[in-house]
C-alpha cells in the first residue's frame, strides 16, 4: 500500500521507480546545508571564520553526483526509444523551474523586507530589484557590480545565492543531453579521470585563493571555471556509477551514509602544511572517494524500496534547498543588527526558523510544486 501511494505521487506517468534511499540522502544533505548556512551567518555577521560544519559546502558536490547518477538511470535507456532533446529539456524544466520561479519571488520579498538595501546600506532602486528578479527567474547571472547585482557582494543571483548551483545543474543537463549521454562507458571513464585530475589540481593548488573549492557563486573567471569543474566531475562520476552499478551487500545503509555525511562535513578546515593545501586534499578525498562510496551504498538498497522517512526527506530536499537562503538573508541582517554571533545567543531564533523552513518546504512541495508539475506535465510532456 505504501509503495503504491508513493508511486502515485510521481509527476510523470512513465517515471521509473526511484532509488528512494538516494532521494532521502539528498534530503539529509539539504538539511546539513541549512545548518551550514546558519553557521556561515555567524561568521558573516561577526567577520570571523565558520567554526561548525566547516565543509557543509561539499553538499553541493554531493548533489551533483546524485544528479548524474539519477539522470543516467532515468534517461539513458529512453534515448533510443521515446525520448528526444525537446522532451528531455521540457521534463527537466518542469522538474526544476517552478521552484526556481517561486524562490526568486521569495528572494525579492525578503530583500524588500530587509529594507531594499545592499549590505553596505546603499539603497537599491525598484527598477534594479525588478531586473534582479527577472534575471533570477530566467537564470541570467548578474555580473559583479552590475545594476542587477543588488546586494553588492558579487553574487551571481543576489536574490537567492544558492541558485548558482541550479544554474550549473542546467548547464550539466544540457551537456548531458548533447554530449555525455552519447559517450561509451570507456570514453566516459576517460572523461571522468580527466575532470577529476582538473578538479584536484584546482583544489590542491587553491586556485581561487578561498582555501576551499567553495566556488561558482559569482561570475568571474575563476568562479565560473571552478563552478563548471565542481559540477562536471561529480555529475560525470555519478553517470559512470549508474552505468556500472553493481549493488553491494550492506545493512543499515541509510544511517551509515547519514553518519558519514555529517562526519565529513563536520571536519574543521585543515591548514596548509609545508606548502601543501591539505584542505584541498581532504575535499578531493571526499568528492573522488567517499561520495561515490556513499552513492553506491545508498543505491544498493534498491529501487522502489521506500518508507515514510525516505519519502519525506526526498520530497523536501529540493524545495528546502532552493527556498531557505532568502530567509537566511533576513537572519544574517538580524545577526548584524543585534551583534549576535553564536548559536548559544540565537538558538531561540535558529530552532524555530529551521523547523519553519522544513515545514514550508513540505507544504510548498504538496500544494505548489507537485500540483504545478502535474499540470505542466499533462500540458507539455508527451
Amino acid at each position: 500500500m505504501e509503495k503504491n501511494k508513493i508511486e502515485s505521487q510521481y509527476v510523470f506517468a512513465d517515471t521509473r521507480p526511484h532509488y528512494e534511499m538516494l532521494d532521502a540522502l539528498r534530503g539529509v544533505a539539504a538539511l546539513l546545508v541549512v545548518w551550514y548556512h546558519v553557521f556561515e551567518g555567524f561568521a558573516f555577521a561577526g567577520g570571523g571564520a565558520i567554526t561548525t560544519l566547516n565543509h557543509g559546502y561539499l553538499a553541493v558536490d554531493f548533489f551533483f553526483m546524485l544528479s548524474g547518477f539519477v539522470i543516467a538511470y532515468a534517461y539513458d535507456p529512453r534515448w533510443r526509444t521515446t525520448l528526444n532533446l525537446k522532451g528531455f529539456f521540457v521534463r527537466r524544466l518542469v522538474r526544476l523551474h517552478p521552484m526556481v520561479l517561486l524562490s526568486a519571488v521569495i528572494g525579492a520579498v525578503t530583500f524588500s523586507i530587509q529594507g531594499g538595501v545592499q549590505w553596505n546600506g546603499t539603497q537599491v532602486s525598484t527598477s534594479a530589484l525588478m531586473l534582479a528578479l527577472l534575471c533570477t527567474m530566467f537564470f541570467i547571472p548578474a555580473v559583479p557590480g552590475s545594476y542587477a547585482e543588488v546586494r553588492g557582494n558579487g553574487e551571481m543571483f543576489p536574490l537567492n545565492g544558492p541558485s548558482w548551483s541550479l544554474f550549473f545543474e542546467y548547464i550539466g543537463n544540457i551537456i548531458y543531453a548533447l554530449v555525455l549521454r552519447r559517450l561509451s562507458n570507456k570514453v566516459l571513464t576517460i572523461v571522468v579521470v580527466l575532470l577529476g585530475a582538473g578538479l584536484s589540481l584546482f583544489a590542491i593548488a587553491d586556485a581561487a585563493s578561498y582555501t576551499s573549492i567553495g566556488v561558482g557563486w559569482t561570475l568571474d573567471g575563476v568562479n565560473f571555471g571552478g563552478g563548471l569543474l565542481r559540477m562536471l566531475f561529480p555529475f560525470s562520476m555519478g553517470m559512470l556509477l549508474s552505468r556500472r552499478f553493481k549493488p553491494m551487500k550492506i545493512s543499515g545503509a541509510f544511517w551509515k551514509c547519514t553518519l558519514m555525511l555529517v562526519a565529513l562535513m563536520a571536519v574543521p578546515y585543515i591548514p596548509a602544511c609545508a606548502g601543501v593545501h591539505l584542505n584541498g586534499v581532504y575535499e578531493m578525498a571526499c568528492v573522488i572517494i567517499v561520495f561515490p562510496l556513499i552513492v553506491k551504498m545508498g543505491a544498493s538498497a534498491g529501487i522502489g524500496n521506500s518508507n515514510k522517512l525516505y519519502h519525506f526527506l526526498g520530497g523536501i530536499s529540493y524545495p528546502l534547498y532552493i527556498i531557505h537562503y532568502p530567509v537566511m538573508y533576513l537572519f544574517y541582517a538580524w545577526l548584524i543588527d543585534e551583534k549576535r554571533y553564536t548559536l548559544a545567543e540565537t538558538w531561540h531564533v535558529v530552532v524555530p526558523m529551521y523547523v519553519a523552513l522544513v515545514v514550508a518546504a513540505h507544504l510548498l512541495l504538496k500544494y505548489y510544486d507537485e500540483p504545478i508539475r502535474r499540470y505542466l506535465s499533462r500540458k507539455w510532456v508527451k
